[in-house]
């Protein structure tokens, strides 16, 4: 039987419950899961801030996962370059994308292949957005 193999990414800064539960999920739906991981450069292009949690840190506390098997640096956006790549079977995203013109784009090409899209729910309450406004609170 061929692996079902999974990928998803995101910028994971500030780790959270959150980042955890999209993990799980995500692995429970394929056999072998890889994780991009924004690089500090990357965030900083497109969502012009910087990240609290170098890129070597979060990478590294992705690579303690358990339900992760491989870590590899997202050093862009173009998700089917990604495909051609590493050669995944379904990519995970969270629903906040879903409808998004980038993931609409991505969805075509993706079903012209095979690749499946799945969106996740985001857990309620918790992002490292939230996390950042909390600490600008206490300062």
């Amino acid at each position: 039987m061929k692996k079902k193999i999974g990928y998803t990414t995101g910028v994971f800064d500030m780790f959270h419950i959150g980042h955890l539960n999209i993990l799980k999920k995500a692995k429970e739906k394929c056999d072998y899961l890889i994780v991009g991981v924004s690089t500090d450069e990357l965030v900083e292009k497109y969502k012009n801030k910087n990240t609290i949690v170098n890129y070597e840190e979060r990478k590294a506390i992705l690579e303690a996962i358990k339900y992760v098997d491989k870590v590899v640096p997202q050093e862009n956006r173009d998700k089917y370059a990604a495909y051609e790549q590493y050669g995944f079977h379904i990519m995970f995203v969270g629903d906040d994308w879903k409808g998004n013109d980038l993931f609409l784009e991505i969805e075509n090409k993706f079903n012209k292949v095979g690749v499946e899209v799945v969106y996740f729910a985001y857990t309620a309450g918790t992002s490292s957005t939230v996390l950042r406004e909390k600490l600008d609170k206490i300062k």
